[in-house]
C-alpha cells in the first residue's frame, strides 16, 4: 500500500484547497494519472499518482486544505479495480476453507499462549508492585476519590513517602490548568463569534475560496506594506482611435488578431518605464532591485477573481505580439488553464477598468512592484484645443498608483505625462518602439 503526497507545487506556494477528485475508491490508476484538482492561491493544478494501482483510501474529501508532503489517497499497488461476483464467490469460499484450518491450528496455539501469558502477567505484577508509589491506603483512597495518578505526584517527603497533602495539591494545580484551558477556548469562540454579526433578516454564508482569500489578504498587504500614492492624467484617445480605423482591417489580415488599445499602452509604458527606472524596481530589505527586463502584468478579471499573467519581454515585441500574448494569457485565465510560471516575475503591471465601464479609480499595487497604471473607459467630452478653439475629443482618464517610498511625487508625475504624450501621438510611440 502506498501514499499519494501532495508534491511540492510552487517556491511560493505551501498549501492548497480540494477543489474536485477526478478518482473515486476502487478506480485503477496508472502512474501520471490525474486524481485530484487542488486550488491554490494562484492557480489550480492536479495533483497525480506517483504509482500504478487501486485507489484503496480517499484520505481527504473537497473543501479540505492540506499542505505539503500531506497524505491526500492511498493505493493498493496488487488490488484490482473491479472484481466479478463469480470471483467473490470463489474467493468467500477460500477464506471458509482457510478460516476452519487456522480453527484447529489456533487452539494448540491459544493453550501455549495462555500458558506463557500467564506466566508474563506474574512477572509484571511482581515488577508493578516493586515501582509502585509508597502511600498509605487513606492517601490512596483520597487519590482515587479526585481522579490523581500517584505516579504523577513528585513528593515532598525526602523517603518518597506521598501524602494526602501532595493528593491535594495536584488536585488543586490540575483544576487550575483546566479551568485556563476552558478560558483559552470559551475567549477563541468569543473571538470567532465576534467576527459573526447575526441578522434579524435572511442571509446566505458562503465560504470564501482560497483564491478570493488571498486576493483580500495581497491587497491589504498591499495597502499596510507599501506608502502608496495615486496621481491622475487624461489622454486624448483622437490619433489612436483614428490609426486604429485607418490600419485595423489590414492589420488583423495581416496578423490574424485585431489591433486593441493595450498593445499601444504597453509600448507607452515601457518607453516611460526606460526613462523612469525606479518605476520598474521592487525594494528587498534595505535594497532597490533595479529591473533591467520589462515583463509587463496584464491583470485579468476571471470568475474565481482577479490574476495577472506576465508578458515576457514585452520591449521586444511588435505590436501584433504583443496582442497574441495578450489574448493568449487571456484565454488562459478564463479556462484556469494559467500556470504558476505565467503569474510570476512581472516588473509592472497595466490593469483596464474601462471595459467594465469605470471611469476613474484608484488601481492597488501589485506587490512587491512599484508602479501600476490604470486605463478606463473613453468618453467624449468638450476640451479647449491649444488655438482655444472648444472640440468634442474621446478623452481618457488615467491612474499612476506608485509606491512613494523609493518613487518620488515627481517623476510619477513626469512617468504618466510621458504615457500620456505618446499614446497621444502614435507617431512618436513608433518611433520610441
Amino acid at each position: 500500500m502506498k501514499e499519494i503526497i501532495v508534491p511540492e507545487l510552487a517556491e511560493s506556494i505551501t498549501e492548497g484547497t480540494v477543489a474536485e477528485w477526478l478518482v473515486q475508491k476502487g478506480d485503477q490508476v496508472e502512474k501520471g494519472d490525474a486524481v485530484l484538482e487542488l486550488e491554490t492561491d494562484k492557480v489550480n493544478v492536479e495533483v497525480n499518482a506517483d504509482t500504478a494501482g487501486v485507489i484503496a483510501e480517499l484520505l481527504v474529501e473537497e473543501g479540505d486544505d492540506v499542505e505539503v508532503g500531506d497524505a491526500i489517497a492511498k493505493v493498493d499497488e496488487n488490488g484490482e479495480a473491479s472484481a466479478s461476483s463469480d470471483d467473490g464467490s470463489e474467493a468467500e469460499s477460500k477464506e471458509d476453507d482457510k478460516a476452519e484450518e487456522a480453527k484447529s491450528e489456533s487452539k494448540e496455539e491459544t493453550k501455549q499462549e495462555a500458558n506463557e501469558v500467564s506466566e508474563q502477567e506474574q512477572e509484571e505484577t511482581s515488577q508493578q508492585d516493586a515501582e509502585q508509589p509508597v502511600a498509605s491506603p487513606a492517601t490512596r483512597k483520597r487519590a482515587r476519590e479526585l481522579g490523581i495518578d500517584l505516579n504523577e505526584i513528585k513528593p515532598k517527603d525526602p523517603v518518597g513517602r506521598i501524602s494526602k497533602e501532595d493528593v491535594e495539591a495536584a488536585a488543586k494545580e490540575k483544576t487550575e490548568g483546566s479551568k485556563k484551558q476552558d478560558s483559552k477556548k470559551e475567549s477563541k469562540k468569543d473571538d470567532k463569534s465576534a467576527e459573526k454579526t447575526e441578522f434579524d433578516k435572511p442571509v446566505e454564508r458562503v465560504k470564501m475560496s482560497r483564491r478570493r482569500q488571498t486576493i483580500a489578504k495581497r491587497l491589504v498587504e498591499a495597502q499596510e506594506q507599501s506608502a502608496m500614492l495615486t496621481t491622475f492624467n487624461e489622454v486624448d484617445m483622437t490619433n489612436i482611435m483614428n490609426v486604429r480605423k485607418d490600419r485595423k482591417d489590414e492589420f488583423e489580415k495581416k496578423h490574424g488578431i485585431k489591433l486593441g488599445f493595450m498593445s499601444f499602452f504597453t509600448k507607452a509604458v515601457i518607453g516611460a518605464l526606460k526613462e523612469f527606472p525606479l518605476l520598474n524596481a521592487e525594494i528587498q530589505g534595505d535594497e532597490v532591485v533595479m529591473k533591467k527586463f520589462y515583463d509587463i502584468g496584464m491583470a485579468v478579471s476571471t470568475e474565481e477573481g482577479l490574476v495577472v499573467p506576465v508578458v515576457r519581454d514585452a520591449d521586444r515585441l511588435s505590436f501584433a505580439g504583443i496582442e497574441g500574448q495578450i489574448m493568449d494569457v487571456a484565454k488562459k485565465a478564463r479556462d484556469g488553464q494559467l500556470s504558476m510560471g505565467d503569474l510570476q516575475g512581472g516588473s509592472f503591471t497595466i490593469t483596464n477598468g474601462g471595459i467594465f465601464g469605470s471611469l476613474l479609480s484608484t488601481p492597488i499595487l501589485n506587490t512587491p512592484q512599484v508602479g501600476i497604471l490604470g486605463m478606463h473607459k473613453i468618453e467624449k467630452r468638450p476640451k479647449v484645443m491649444p488655438d482655444d478653439s472648444i472640440q468634442v475629443r474621446p478623452m481618457m482618464y488615467i491612474a499612476l498608483s506608485y509606491d512613494h517610498r523609493i518613487v518620488d511625487g515627481r517623476e510619477a508625475v513626469q512617468f504618466l505625462d510621458r504615457v500620456k504624450q505618446m499614446v497621444e501621438d502614435p507617431y512618436d510611440l513608433l518611433l520610441e518602439g
